[in-house]
């Protein structure tokens, strides 16, 4: 998988600069003109990082719209300002001129913070039958429908709640064991769908799942260290 940035700018010199430090890094550019036009691409794609030229005051309306567009994830900001103070909504901020130095050390930043957030959201489709234990003692068999780094999708025939806590071993594809898992019934949804977040997992059974984990969410490497 390749990243993607939005650029919104119209300064050609910031493009050729901007674009060649992406391309270093793997991520993939397009270029908006206008905000106006960049709102209307942040609502029909996704964008896992946008880099906002501050020109005027309609570059607060573009970050206000990237934070409060609810059911998306959010991209990682990066704000190219005259001033270089501090903007609400950044991530990262940078002053122009940006040369490829300064621009280097801050994608690089921002970079690091894709990946995280990537991991951190990714769901793994598995589909795997397991029989859990819930804390009053029942017993009850669950397909586990997918996994990620928080916590891990249910399908059962069998009644939950939301606050119940359950207790199953799972054996992930290619891991060399079968690992521990305690999750807490976060939300339900018809038809027997649940998500639930980790609540216990043993020290040695989460090095095995944060490694499963990276190895199935792994992107296109950068031509330069990180």
């Amino acid at each position: 998988m390749a990243f993607e940035c939005l650029l919104v700018s119209r300064d050609a010199t910031l493009f050729n600069v901007v674009d060649r430090i992406l391309r270093a890094l793997s991520i993939k550019t397009r270029v908006c003109l206008s905000y106006p036009k960049a709102i209307g691409q942040l609502e029909r794609g996704s964008s896992d990082l946008v880099v906002i030229d501050c020109e005027n005051d309609e570059a607060s309306e573009l970050l206000d719209k990237i934070w409060h567009d609810g059911g998306k994830a959010k991209p990682t900001v990066v704000v190219i300002s005259s001033s270089g103070a501090q903007v609400r909504g950044a991530h990262i901020v940078l002053k122009k001129p940006v040369t490829l130095e300064s621009g280097e050390s801050a994608f690089k930043q921002a970079y690091s913070r894709m990946v995280l957030d990537f991991r951190r959201r990714a769901r793994h489709s598995i589909m795997l039958p397991v029989s859990a234990t819930c804390d009053d003692g029942r017993s009850t068999m669950v397909i586990v429908t997918d996994i990620g780094d928080g916590g891990v999708g249910l399908s059962t025939q069998h009644s939950l709640a939301t606050g119940d806590v359950l207790q199953f071993r799972l054996r992930l594809r290619a891991a060399p064991r079968k690992i521990l898992i305690r999750a807490r019934v976060l939300w339900t949804r018809d038809y027997g769908r649940f998500g639930c977040e980790f609540v216990g997992i043993p020290p040695v059974d989460l090095m095995i799942l944060q490694d499963w984990l990276k190895a199935k969410s792994s992107v296109k490497k950068p031509l330069v260290a990180v």
